[in-house]
This record gives structure tokens, sequence and C-alpha cells, in this order.
């Protein structure tokens, strides 16, 4: 009986699907006999200018602006503009395309979409720190709705870059340490910005990047070289933007650095190989800015040289740098390129714009009226209020000092305290800053005269003058005051002695973390310590409120501060989310998903990290001859996963449907978690699995699943996890992927540290 429903439910999906491959093959067709007789058409010349992507300066990403753009537009040699928000400039620029061009084909117009458009969401770290995959998911898709209403079609947007080292300022863009946690995020945000049709007016094509190993460079220092094994990018590194791929992602963008000693934008092996052969990827590759110039001074020949090897090793479009606009012609004259490599990047641009409905509707996309309507919507501000809410993680909350009540009188503290041209954070180029509240601002419109809010900035943002100018760049600036710091202290001291609370809103600036923001020492300011230990003597009950792009060092913090709370950046929202968490409205439910060390030398610093042939047990330090410091713990200070409520969860034991899991079975994990606390609240039930003994070395604990669940005081769910053999596959160390029978380990738990397990066997 279960056969013969089985092959009846077969037959059902073929004959539903059927249809469908037979449209999508003759939508592909129609899409392959337009684009041909639209190449014969060509010039060569024009069809290298659909390979020319170019920067119209509205905002600043980089640092070169390109020139003679309304000329070359009309003369077909630009394939698309990037860093052009304003509606009107966008319809005109299209206009010149498809008005006054030889062949009338549209320009993409892209932007640096990473965590919102107008209304600008919690700084992807934070979002990633929700574990919440439809939230982050519904962000993309508000920021697709608000970014295609002005015109835009594309986004440089997933980055998915896995990094393990705070001291790289664009650990802030992406979703931190975890191969399986960024996965899923990539997945979530190629299908909210795409959605179901790419040509729908309000998707953006999304582009994830940077292709490959960029979050790996040397030393956190941003656009340093990187140096891996296959083994290790394999399993540890490649997954992510798989996960994009196979997610049906529309373009792809080169990393920076290099790979096994040639820079990806000149990588044949990384982006023909793996990406096209391996992968099946069928979009375009488009290069970080200038990237292909770049290769000059990584010492791969001239720019006539470099811009061939990056035509040859897979890439179809330039940034900004037009190399390929100004060489690639001499090169085919020279034979250095085949005019075939010529044609299959641009069929792979012509290909984008086709997708996206350009040749159809070009202005499709530009609509004043829609975006008038669309951006800064009600309901869009209030979902970036939830998600920065959800993105907080409470770190320490000692006698249960949070929530605040909403009476007396609360002091407001520090140099973030009244700076909204910081609360969206880094990357986030389209924010309107003027209309972006301030965390005081945010506090007095939610709490009105229930609580009395006083302030006081209470010092700078850093001691040193020319450091402060470099961390508060592109309007981010924060007033400094030049007087003596024992002034300021005395000035702050006394607002801090007329409150019951004191709030110190410290940590870093929006622009300490983020692209060329690379910092040796990511602890709290010295300056800003010095307050917070002031503010700490008039004995009163201190909050920290930590603003950071990065896990930062907070060993003393966290031995002197009764409640700290972390907030990364929260976006246009912040000041209201931030009130609505530290007075109880909201109970945070944030999870780390990046280790936060105990001192920057501890540096690569994760959870899943492998074994060797001394480990030190667990909660030991020192032993001689084990692998440990002199002067720190091998522990965190917060593990991967951490995060507190105002509330409290027990976990049962883990229960197992089989010790014996069959490749072709399904393993059911099953962990009842109670609420023991007084208030309704989110927790992240997280599942790690280990691989006991393998062929080659495996990590102590790898994420494989996650599940965030409401419950009430006292109620109690019983949280089921499915584990398949594919969740134990790896690359060996022949790069296969495959699972190798044996014992495993499966933990569950509320963080990295603190699970309880398990054992099963995979069986052959």
């Amino acid at each position: 009986m279960k056969k013969r429903t089985y092959f009846l439910l077969l037959r059902i999906i073929c004959l539903v699907s059927l249809p469908m491959l037979a449209a999508q093959a003759q939508t592909t067709a129609d899409m392959d006999r337009f684009i041909g007789g639209l190449m014969e058409q060509m010039t060569i010349e024009e069809k290298i200018g659909q390979l020319n992507l170019v920067t119209a300066g509205e905002v600043t990403t980089g640092s070169v602006v390109s020139t003679d753009v309304e000329a070359k537009i009309k003369a077909g040699k630009i394939g698309g503009i990037f860093s052009m928000t304003t509606p009107q400039r966008i319809r005109a620029a299209q206009e010149l395309a498809v008005n006054q061009s030889r062949l009338k084909i549209p320009l993409i117009f892209g932007l640096d979409v990473i965590h919102g458009y107008k209304t600008i969401f919690s700084i992807p770290l934070a979002l990633a720190a929700t574990w919440d995959i439809d939230l982050i998911e519904e962000t993309a898709r508000i920021a697709a709705v608000e970014a295609s209403a002005d015109g835009l079609n594309w986004t440089f947007s997933p980055m998915v870059d896995i990094s393990r080292d705070a001291r790289w300022g664009r650990i802030s863009e992406g979703s931190g340490e975890d191969t399986y946690l960024t996965s899923r995020i990539a997945e979530a945000m190629v299908h909210g910005y795409q959605g179901d049709d790419l040509a729908a007016v309000n998707t953006l094509m999304a582009c994830v990047k940077h292709f490959a190993l960029y979050g790996a460079a040397e030393a956190g220092r941003d656009y340093n070289t990187t140096d891996m094994s296959l083994h290790r990018m394999y399993n540890e590194y490649l997954p992510p933007y798989k996960a994009a791929i196979d997610a049906g992602v529309g373009s792809v963008m080169t990393s920076f650095n290099d790979i096994n000693g040639v820079p990806a934008t000149a990588n044949k092996w990384l982006m023909t190989d793996v990406l096209r052969d391996q992968w099946g990827f069928d979009g375009f590759v488009v290069t970080d800015y200038t990237a292909v110039n770049e290769l000059v001074a990584h010492g791969l020949g001239d720019l006539q040289e470099v811009s061939a090897r990056s035509l040859q090793a897979g890439v179809d479009m330039d940034m900004v740098g037009e190399g390929f606009l100004t060489t690639l012609k001499k090169s085919l004259d020279e034979g250095r390129v085949k005019e075939a490599d010529i044609d299959r990047a641009c069929r792979r641009i012509l290909e984008a714009k086709y997708k996206l409905g350009l040749f159809d509707d070009p202005f499709r996309y530009c609509n004043p009226e829609r975006a008038a309507e669309a951006i800064l919507h009600p309901t869009h501000l209030a979902k970036a209020r939830e998600a920065a809410g959800k993105s907080f993680v409470l770190l320490k909350n000692d006698q249960h000092l949070l929530p605040l009540k909403k009476t007396g009188t609360v002091a407001l503290i520090g140099p973030l305290a009244n700076t909204g041209s910081n609360m969206p954070g880094t990357w986030s180029v389209s924010a309107d800053l003027a209309h972006s509240p301030s965390l005081l601002a945010g506090m007095r419109e939610v709490l009105g005269d229930q609580v009395n809010i006083i302030h006081h900035h209470g010092s700078n943002l850093l001691e040193d003058a020319s450091y402060q100018e470099r961390a508060t760049m592109f309007g981010r600036t924060i007033p400094r005051d030049e007087r003596p710091e024992a002034d300021i202290l005395t000035e702050a001291m006394a607002v801090a002695q007329e409150a019951d609370v004191i709030i110190a809103a410290l940590g870093e600036s929006s622009e300490m973390s983020g692209e060329s923001s690379s910092r040796t020492d990511i602890g709290l300011p010295a300056v800003q310590r010095r307050l917070l230990a002031e503010l700490l003597k008039t004995g009163k009950p201190v909050v920290l409120v930590l603003f950071t792009g990065r896990p930062l060092t907070l060993t003393w913090e966290d031995a002197h501060v009764p409640a700290i709370l972390n907030v990364w950046f929260g976006g246009t929202e912040t000041g209201k989310a931030v009130a609505d968490v530290l007075f109880g409205d909201v109970n945070p439910s944030g999870k780390l998903p990046a280790t936060f060390p105990q001192h920057v030398g501890q540096v690569p610093l994760y959870y899943s990290h492998k074994n060797t042939g001394r480990p030190l047990a667990e909660g030991q330090w020192f032993e001689k001859f084990r692998s440990n410091y002199l002067d720190v713990s091998n522990e965190p200070l917060y593990p991967f996963g951490y995060g507190l409520s105002y509330t409290a969860f027990t976990y049962g034991d883990v229960s197992l449907s089989s010790g014996i899991l069959q490749p072709t079975d399904t393993l059911e994990v099953t962990v009842d978690v109670r609420n023991t606390g007084d208030v309704g609240g989110e927790e992240v039930v997280q599942l790690y699995i280990r691989d006991v003994v393998g062929s080659v070395t495996r990590p102590v604990k790898e994420l494989k699943g996650f599940q965030k669940i409401w419950l009430e005081p006292n109620q109690s769910k019983r949280v089921v996890f499915n584990l398949t053999v594919d969740d134990l596959k790896f690359y060996n160390a022949q790069l296969e992927y495959m699972a190798e029978p044996g014992e495993f380990v499966v933990s569950v738990g509320t963080n990295s540290r603190d699970v309880q397990g398990n054992r099963f066997i995979l069986a052959d």
C-alpha cells in the first residue's frame, strides 16, 4: 500500500512539474533567441561596453569616481551603473541608454543595499544574532521593495564571508563565524531580495560576496592575503557561497584577496572550475571595486595583462576600473583573448537584464508613486524596530537589574548616547542620517513622561583626535569636547548623581567596524573605560549599553559592570528598540553569532575548532605541555550561541529515536525545554554534532540545527530535530563529500558551551 501511494504521489508530482519545466524551457529558449539576435547586431566595442560597470558617486563606497559617464552611455560603453540613488537621475541615465545609444540596450542599476535601503535594519552581524531566518528574509524583502521603487534592480548582498578574527572590520557585514548559520542566512537573503520572479518590479537581483575567503584575511587586516588548505576551504568557508548559488542568486562578486597564490579576480580555478563546473552557477560574475586594476599591485602584470587574465578566469563585469573597456579590444587584436570569451561575458550580462525584465520595460523599476508609499512605510519601521530588539544580546544581568522600572530618573551618559548618525551602523550608504533618531531621542519618544531622562556625553569617543576622525567618516561625526578630561568627568558625575540608574552608552562608533576598519585593540577605548569606572564608583546601578560591529574584549567590563546589553547597531529604530528592551516591553533573545574572546591574543577564536594531540581538559588551566596559554585560559569570555534572557530556560535529557542511524533513515533528536521564569520569552535551541573518529581530523562541535521557540512562564515544549546522513557529510582528504560510518555525539543546549548530549552510531 505504501509503495502504491508513493508511485501515485510521484506521478502527480510529474504531471504538475512537466508543464512548469516546459514553460521554463520555452522562456529560456525565448531568451536565447532574443539575446542571440541582439548580439549578432553588436560590434565588439559594444560587447565590451556591456562588461563595464561604473559608479555615479552619489554615495561613497570606494576611492574612485567614474568620468564621462553620459558620453559613454550614448556610445554603448557602459553596461551598468551603481551608487546612483536619485530616481530622477536613474531614469535620465536609462533614457540615455534606450534612446540615444545605437542598440538601445538598457542599463542595470546597483547599490550596496546591505541591511536595508531607507528603512535601515540592524547590521548583518546583529541580524545573525536573531537566529530568526524568517525575519532575516523579511528584512531583505523590505529592502528590495524600497530600493526597487527608486529604480534600483541589483544589490551587492548578501555578504557571506566566514570570519573568526574580530580584528577584521568587515565581520560586521557578515553573519559571523559559523558555516551552518551563515549558509541558512545566505539562502534567506537571496530569497528575500529576489522573490519568486526577478522580473517583478519589487525585486532585486542579489549578488553573493566576496568570492572567496575574504573573511580569512591574515592578521585581520582588510584586503590582506589568505592561505588555507582545500580541506578547510571546502568544509568551512565555501559552503555559504554554495548555499547562495543553490538558492538561485543571480550574480557573484569576486574578493580582493588571493587564493592559493592567485587573487580571486584572476583565479580561473575558483571562478570557472569551482563556481561554474562544480556548482553549476549560470549567472554573471562582477569584480569588487577596481579589483582588476589592483591585480597590478598584486604583481600579475600591467592593466592589459590582468584584464585579459580576469576575463579568461571567468569574470564578466569590471567594476569601476575600466580595464576591460580600455584594453580588451587590443588584447583581442593581439590574440591574448578570444572573441568567444568576450561573447560569453556579454551574454551573461544581457541574460541578467532579460531576467530582470529590462528589455520589456527599461523603466519598470522607476516609480515615484510607489516610492513615496513604500519607502519608510510604518510597517517597515515597525519591522526594523522588532528586528533590532530581537538582535540585542544580553551578556550579563546580575541581580536581575534589567528590565528597569518605568519610574524615577535615568542618567544616559556616554559618547554614543546622542549621535543619531551612528545608529544605522556601517554600510548603510542610503540611510537618511538627518532622520535617524539618537538613542536619547528614541528613549524619550518611547518613555514619554514616565521616566525623567537626563544626559551627558561623558567622554570623547576616543582620546586621540586623529583616530576619532578616522572612526567617524561619511557623515558619522561625533563632536569632540576639547576640555581636560577631568572637567568633562566632573560634569558627567554631577549628572549621574541626580539619577536612580545610570545607562552608559559606550563602545564603537559605526565606522570603527566595516570596510577598511581593522583594529588591533578590540577593547573598549580607554577614555570610555575610565568614564565607566567613574560611573561605577557612584554606587548606583549601572547598565552598559554596548554599541559594536564586532566581538570585543570585555573582560574588565564583565567583572565590574552588573548589566551589559549588546545592541550592536540596530538601524533606523535603534533608540526605540533599546528602550523596548531596557524597560521590559521586549525580552531579549539574541544569541552571539561570533565568539567574544577574553583577550585579542586569542584570535582567531571559534567554537568549532579541532583538538590538538595534547588537548587541555575542558575547564582546566594551566597544565604544562598542553595546548594552552600562560596568561589567559583557552576559554572565550562569551561563547558562540550565548545570550541571556529576562526569564530562565531548563533543558531535559536529549533523547534519540534510535542508537543507530541507517544511511536511508532519519534520526529524531528530542529535548524538552521549559520556561522556569516569570515572563514569556524566546529561546534558541541549538543542536551540535561531533564526528568522534574520522579519516581526517574533525571539529569538536558543529552546529547542525536550531529552532527559536516562544514559551510562556512554566510552559514546556518538546523540541524535535531530524538528523539524516546528509547532516553528517563532509569533504574528506580527497575532497569527496561523504559521511563516514562510526560514532557521533549529538548535543543540544542554550549555547555552544552549555549543552548536554547523547551518542549514536552511523551504520555502514
